[in-house]
């Protein structure tokens, strides 16, 4: 939001998902909705303006510690990143896919038909 850090991603974006899980509604404020994105395809400017939180064993996530703008999704172990649907500008060229976590979904919204959507 704040411009300190810049995301750059060689090549077309994949399909995104949307997680429902707890604790990403909780941190985001409503569902989350990121692409993966293979480190060596991956360019980001102004890293030392991220802080990570360590979430769970498995996984940490990652923000701008100027704005607050929850950016990262970080596999810990794998080559790969999820970043923030929102991080990027439009057009983007992909489409969300799939949802996630289903059955912790808030009780607030539904989710559309048509679109792949899993419990884990």
């Amino acid at each position: 939001m704040c411009g300190t850090i810049k995301i750059d991603v060689s090549g077309d974006l994949a399909e995104a998902d949307a997680c429902h899980c707890s604790q990403c509604r909780k941190q985001s404020g409503h569902y989350w909705a990121s692409t993966d994105v293979e480190m060596p395809r991956l360019t980001i400017t102004g890293e030392d303006n991220i802080t990570w939180y360590q979430s769970s064993e498995m996984v940490r996530r990652g923000f701008c510690k100027t704005c607050g703008s929850f950016l990262f999704w970080d596999p810990v172990q794998q080559d790969k990143l999820a970043i923030a649907m929102g991080a990027f500008d439009q057009p983007t060229g992909t489409k969300l896919w799939s949802h996630i976590f289903v059955r912790d979904k808030g009780d607030y919204y539904q989710i559309e038909e048509g679109t792949l959507q899993k419990d884990q």
